[in-house]
């Protein structure tokens, strides 16, 4: 992970580029502490012209409701970007957590970075969003 990300408590949201990714690293946990955190070091990118975000769960212990909805919110911010959204975590627990929530359909999920960046950008991040009700 480069040196470029938002400090917080005592822990970094690490951001990096891969074939033309830009790679968002969560590796605390996603709580009501640390979520602004990745919310923020993603606006910031947005802001800087990225559009198209991998968000690195693999290090992530633990997800609550506040970063299941610091995700959606950050998602909608890249959608009205034009941009896209694909997701690194292979921990079944944090995916039960999505399922839980109903946005395990909603995600392309990957089993690591290097899997979710292995194709450059082009359209792919979200299966349908926002889900369709009923």
């Amino acid at each position: 992970m480069s040196d470029q990300g938002v400090a917080g408590r005592d822990v970094r949201v690490g951001c990096r580029m891969a074939n033309g990714w830009t790679v968002v690293k969560a590796d605390d946990e996603l709580d009501i502490a640390f979520a602004p955190l990745v919310r923020d070091e993603v606006g910031r990118r947005l802001a800087e012209g990225h559009r198209h975000f991998v968000l690195d769960l693999c290090d992530t212990p633990f997800i609550d409701s506040m970063g299941l909805g610091m995700i959606v919110a950050v998602t909608k911010r890249i959608r009205s970007h034009h941009g896209s959204l694909l997701i690194a975590c292979s921990d079944r627990r944090l995916l039960q957590v999505f399922a839980l929530g109903g946005l395990r359909a909603v995600y392309s999920f990957h089993d690591s970075v290097e899997q979710a960046v292995a194709r450059p950008p082009g359209g792919e991040g979200l299966a349908d969003w926002p889900p369709a009700r009923g």
